[in-house]
């Protein structure tokens, strides 16, 4: 296993970093309970994001794939070739910079389903881009990998794949969903439960997971903080944000699937990540790099929650148009019934005044016309006298 740029020799087996694991690391209690919490977080997260489902919206995202397709070529567009090219712009060395591609490369994560009902975005396409994600991982994880790890790594990396860790992957999402969705359409009434209850589980489970996490990895991941490495963690997230955002509404997709497109191209799957270095390198030769993808975790969870804030924060200063709009057409259309009602009342005793006049100004007029005879009668009378 040799590492190489240019023909020079980096590292390999023989010149391993001065690194080692935490004694007993992957085996401790606190790493199963660690793994048993995320598990059961994962199900009950997307069996809340479920019940906020609809078939047929599904249905239509899948007939229509605009935003779905948008969603791809920006998941595994824009997220290889960012890690490939901050790579070659700070320099990294072939180990760093193999870490960062195999994190682009890596299909849309569980997290972006979360962030984008915080953001208010559709949840049927989130969650319908983050399944066909994982699915095209199977085949575009090992093609990404090969193409943009040419000059970097001399083994064959699209061999380390974790094909049953995207299926278990897959599974984990869909099965969940589904019993969500049942329960929307056939059981409503439990739909409020679960979802308030899952978010309070959700919130006490997310604090256990940070303090087991940072219990387990101690002070190693210190040893992972490089400025470079700094810097790149926090703008891949970034990239996938911005330009996942500005691609969808470069193609015209109303602001709530951009801002979904946003989450889930910024997010990645991480745990996929974790699991190719672990089978790929040992401990020795990747060195501190091992921590790299929860170091990545915690930019995207930082700046996700950032942007979460500013959206609403936004919302609470300039309402949303569609929300606009909708208070401006009530307003009036409560006005102008009333105005209509009393134009009504108006009119109908208009309409009752005119007739009364009309049969007012008819009656003298019947009654003259005998007179007419009378008068004409009377002066026969005195002509013939």
């Amino acid at each position: 296993m040799v590492l190489t740029t240019s023909g020079m020799e980096v590292h390999n087996a023989s010149a391993p970093f001065n690194f080692s694991l935490p004694p007993g690391f992957g085996t401790r209690p606190t790493d199963k309970a660690l793994s048993v919490i995320l598990v059961f977080m994962l199900l009950l997260v997307m069996l809340t994001l479920g019940c906020t489902m609809e078939f047929s919206k599904i249905k239509a995202h899948l007939w229509r794939p605009k935003g779905l397709t948008i969603a791809m070529v920006a998941q595994y567009g824009i997220m290889p070739l960012a890690a490939f090219l901050l790579g070659k712009a700070f320099r990294l060395s072939n180990i760093e910079a193999l870490t960062l591609l195999i994190c682009g490369c890596s299909p849309g994560g569980n997290l972006s389903n979360l962030f984008s009902l915080a953001m208010k975005g559709d949840m049927n396409l989130s969650i319908v881009m983050t399944t066909c994600s994982t699915f095209c991982a199977l085949g575009m994880m090992p093609l990404l990998l090969y193409l943009y790890s040419k000059g970097i790594y001399d083994g064959d990396l699209k061999d380390k794949v974790p094909y049953v860790g995207i299926i278990i992957s897959l599974v984990m999402t869909l099965i969940p969903c589904t019993i969500g969705i049942f329960l929307k359409s056939k059981r409503p009434q439990y739909v409020p439960y679960i979802n308030k209850g899952g978010s309070i589980i959700i919130l006490l489970l997310s604090v256990a997971v940070t303090v087991l996490a940072f219990l387990n990895v101690g002070s190693s991941i210190v040893f992972a903080m490089t400025p470079y490495l700094l810097a790149t963690s926090a703008l891949m997230p970034l990239i996938g944000f911005v330009l996942g955002y500005l691609l969808s509404a470069l193609f015209c997709l109303n602001p709530q699937c951009r801002r979904t497109v946003s989450m889930e191209t910024g997010f990645q799957n991480l745990q996929l990540c974790s699991t190719i270095l672990n089978v790929t390198f040992k401990p020795e030769v990747i060195g501190p790099l091992f921590f790299f993808p929860l170091f990545y975790m915690i930019f995207q969870l930082g700046e996700g929650l950032l942007f979460i804030i500013i959206f609403r924060c936004y919302n609470k200063i300039k309402p949303a148009k569609d929300e606009t709009k909708m208070i401006y057409k009530v307003a009036p259309t409560e006005e102008a019934t009333l105005k209509a009602l009393e134009n009504g009342i108006h009119k109908e005793d208009q309409a009752l005044t005119d007739k009364t006049k009309m049969t007012c100004n008819t009656a003298p007029a019947e009654e003259t016309i005998p007179i007419a005879p009378e008068n004409s009668i009377h002066k026969e009378e005195h002509t013939q006298a």
